[in-house]
């Protein structure tokens, strides 16, 4: 009698593994397609070289775009620039009469620009005539040849001042770079570096993405193309203990070439097929992780 109720307690077993098995290949239960999400990472480098003075950043931390996040030491870039300028100081001062005379020339080259704008202001609005623009354009010439006669007539002097104030120009352009401003917002995955470490223009100091918005790809069949248009809201399920945990997504890229399926999706028969790749972003909530998987359901008047 036990060994009877044994065995139809084995058939009752196999009859519901069979069961479940059959329901699991129903291709209504299946998602239409499987991927992982991602997000745009951004490498922030140094763009000076020298001692890390400041760098406030922890992993983790979230930053707004423009946030002043550390410095590079300055010390001898702000040395520099300070001993140019008072070179510049000494021959502006050995050469007054040719430096007046250009700026005067200059600040009329400037008002004779901005009754150039305003005469063809009044030409768009016809209330002007050709005439007015004509004999404006050629007081900016007249004006130019003037500057340009100074300045080949005191050539030694107006280049070292040129180049001085080009050098000036860079220093202060390096002086900026060498604070560290967080480009985009977003929250800190990697942090490369440390204060008071030497760094150098081009290496790490952090990385940084924004995951209020990820990006879930999926690979489809040429066949459900036809299915999915950009801009379609989709359901995207993740794993949430023995449940599923779904949110809405919004398709906003299709690949317009093939490709192989990647090694990582499904079984090998799968993965020699062409499939197409699909973009979907998902307003996260703060249960959804780089790389995390997922699954793509196409919203149907059904469901």
């Amino acid at each position: 009698m036990k060994n009877k109720m044994k065995h139809t307690y084995t058939i009752a077993i196999l009859g519901l593994v069979a069961t479940t098995i059959f329901s699991c290949s129903d291709g209504n239960d299946s998602a239409d397609g499987y991927g992982n999400f991602e997000a745009t990472e951004t490498t922030i480098s140094a763009e000076n070289n020298g001692k890390l003075m400041l760098f406030t950043v922890e992993e983790g931390q979230e930053l707004a775009k423009e946030t002043f996040v550390g410095y590079i030491d300055t010390i001898q870039l702000s040395l520099k620039r300070e001993q140019l300028i008072a070179s510049k100081v000494v021959i502006a001062s050995k050469s007054k009469g040719v430096l007046s005379q250009i700026n005067v020339l200059n600040a009329q080259l400037k008002t004779a620009n901005i009754n150039k704008n305003r005469a063809e202001n009044l030409i768009k609005d016809n209330a002007g005539t050709q005439k007015q623009l004509d004999d404006v354009s050629g007081e900016i010439d007249i004006i130019k040849q003037r500057i340009k006669s100074v300045e080949t007539q005191n050539a030694p002097v107006v280049n070292e001042m040129k180049s001085i104030h080009v050098q000036i120009k860079q220093l202060e352009d390096q002086i900026q770079k060498s604070k560290i401003i967080n480009p985009v917002s977003g929250t800190v995955l990697v942090k490369y570096a440390e204060p008071n470490e030497i760094t150098a223009f081009g290496k790490p100091l952090y990385k940084i993405a924004d995951l209020s918005t990820m990006q879930l790809r999926v690979y489809i069949s040429e066949t459900q193309l036809s299915g999915v248009k950009i801009g379609q809201e989709v359901t995207v399920k993740i794993d949430a203990g023995e449940d599923m945990k779904s949110y809405t997504g919004t398709i906003t890229w299709i690949a317009s070439e093939a490709e192989f399926t990647p090694k990582i999706i499904q079984t090998k028969e799968e993965r020699v097929a062409l499939v197409y790749a699909v973009k979907i972003n998902v307003v996260n909530d703060g249960s959804l992780k780089i790389g995390m998987p997922a699954e793509m359901w196409v919203k149907t008047n059904n469901q």
